[in-house]
This record gives structure tokens, sequence and C-alpha cells, in this order.
């Protein structure tokens, strides 16, 4: 029952993250670099901070952090480098559309997301746990390959207009590129929650509930992430002038703005509150909290291609590119009971 309870959990925290990108469509007359910013704030610093807050107080934090200081260092250095998949994660989705983009990016970041931790804390994955575990991990990238392969049959079936009209910009041996390279950038996010474990177990000695103690983890990565995508905003500005484009901005469409980032920063976020809750659930230790990141991602992609159909990327695509895609989508559910089967 608690398996379920945390898979629950962790499924709504992943609906939330594949719907934050909708939001976004909403916010008017800003330059990317400045849309991306602001909401950014929303996502890595504000509500970020608030959920480790909930784990426990500002002095105790402050302590927390000091007494392992070196396990924080490491989480924002991993943070910083899960910057960088951030940033070219979201060239995937616009190179291959919401669908396509998160499908690859977020499968291998699925996968080096899950096996480089368990080898990292010296799990053997040629034991009986290890298999399991990589047979979890094998399933997922199948569901991950079915979907891909179904956005490449409707890359094939759609014409150049219905291309053109469900993702302006698409490319998709450009875009399959950056993909992969944004997954395995951002699997360097699950690298910073692992790095902070002592910092998770410092939280729950000074009296967190095991149920947000990773949020004080998910602060120190999400600020790394931050500082990465500041300087790149920054340089945006001053490359393309938009430095005083937000004071610009009238106060009607500012507060619609502002509105519409905190709404996509909460939906982002929401996926690792999510995480950090339901992994509380599974028994320590076990296949389920290993497997628990590729759980995450697969949910990520089921939804985010829920969210293509919805918004018609999948139009035209054809009877078989849709059939791979339902499978797909069917494979990554089954991947996540998996560990329990055994």
């Amino acid at each position: 029952m608690n398996t379920i309870i945390g898979l629950i959990i962790i499924a709504i925290g992943s609906m939330g993250q594949s719907s934050s990108y909708v939001p976004i469509n909403k916010v008017k007359e800003w330059s990317w670099e400045n849309f991306w910013l602001v909401q950014g704030i929303f996502a890595w610093l504000v509500f970020p901070l608030l959920g480790a807050f909930m784990a426990i107080s500002l002095p105790e934090l402050i302590a927390v952090y000091s007494a392992n200081a070196g396990a924080a260092l490491q989480s924002v250095g991993y943070g910083i480098l899960w910057g960088i998949g951030g940033l070219t994660f979201g060239l995937s989705m616009r190179y291959l559309g919401i669908a396509l983009g998160q499908s690859v990016a977020l499968g291998t970041c699925a996968a080096f997301g899950t096996l480089i931790p368990a080898v990292i804390a010296g799990d053997d994955l040629f034991s009986p746990k290890g298999l399991v575990l990589l047979l979890a991990v094998v399933v997922t990238l199948l569901g991950i390959a079915l979907v891909g392969y179904a956005g490449s049959l409707r890359s094939r079936n759609m014409s150049e207009e219905e291309r053109k009209k469900a993702i302006k910009d698409f490319a998709l041996k450009k875009g399959l590129f950056i993909a992969l390279f944004a997954g395995v950038m951002s699997a360097c996010f699950s690298l910073g929650l692992s790095a902070g474990i002592p910092i998770k177990e410092a939280a729950i000695a000074a009296g967190s509930k095991e149920l947000f103690a990773q949020n004080p983890v998910t602060l120190l990565v999400t600020i790394g992430g931050f500082f990465t995508n500041l300087v790149y905003c920054l340089y945006m500005n001053r490359k393309n002038k938009t430095t005083g484009e937000i004071g610009k901005t009238s106060k009607p469409i500012l507060i619609n703005n502002l509105l519409f980032c905190a709404l996509a920063g909460l939906l982002w976020y929401s996926q690792f509150f999510g995480l950090g809750m339901g992994q509380s659930f599974f028994e320590p230790g076990s296949v389920m909290m290993a497997f628990s990141w590729s759980i995450l991602m697969s949910l990520n992609v089921v939804f985010s291609n829920v969210w293509g159909i919805i918004l018609k990327e999948w139009k035209g695509a054809g009877s078989k590119a849709v059939a791979f895609l339902a499978v797909g989508m069917a494979v990554l559910i089954f991947s996540l009971i998996i560990p329990n089967l055994f």
C-alpha cells in the first residue's frame, strides 16, 4: 500500500512538471531570456526555499548545511551541470516539440540518473537486486524508444506545412542531438540528490519529517542550476539588448507575466517536491527507491505526450505513429511496477 501511495504522489508531481510549459505560452511581450529567468526565480529559488522551510527552520537549515559543507558543495556543483542540461532541454522542445523533445531527453536522463548513483553507492548491478534495477531501466528505455520511433514516423507522415504548424522550428537531427546532450546533463540532478544524502539524514536528525527531508537537498541543486541559467540569461540580455525590457512592461502585462511565470515555476518544482515525498513511502535501500528517478522520468514522458496530443502535435501523424506512441506509453507505465514483480 505504501508503494502505491508513493507512486501516486510522484505521479501528481510529474503531472505538474509536464504542464509547466503551458503557462509560459501566456507570457506576453517578453523575450525568451527574460521570461525564462523570471520563471526560474520561482522554480529554482522561491518554491524550493519554501519547500526547505517545510522541513526545518532557517537556523537549522544553515546549521545542517554548515555541518555538511562538502556534500552541500557537491550538490550545488551537480546543480550547475544540471543547469546546462536545463538550458538545452528547452531547445530540444523547440526543435522537436513537447512530446518528442521531452521523451528523448528524459529517456537519456532516466538511464544515467538511475544507474550512475547506484554505481557510485557501490551497488552490484549484477546482484539479484541490481539485475531487477537493470531490467526496469531497460524496459523504461524500450518505452522511450517506442515513443521516439513514433515521433520519427510522425515527422515522415506530416506535410511540411503541418510540421511547421505543430512545431515552428522543427529540426529532427539537430533536435535529437540537443535532446541527448540535455538528457545526460540533466541526469546530474539525480547525482546532486545522491550527493546530498548526508544533508537529508541531518535534516531528519534535526527534526524534519521524512516526508519533506529531501527538500533542503533539492534547494541546493536548484541553486546551482539557477546560477547557470542566470549567467546565460544575462549574456542573452546583453547580446539582444533586452536588459530593461521587464521595467518597460505595462502594469497589466507585468502582472499577467509574473502570475504565469510563478505558476510555471510552481508546476515545475512540484515534480521534485513530489519525488521526495513519494520516496519516503518506499523501503530504504529497495529497488523501488533506486528506481524512483526513472519512475519520475517515465511519468514525465507519459504526461508530456498527453500534452502533445492535447496541443495537436500528433495531428496528421498517421495511425501507425499513434499506435507506437500508445504502446510506448503503455510500456513506460508497465515499467513502474517491475520492481514489485520480483
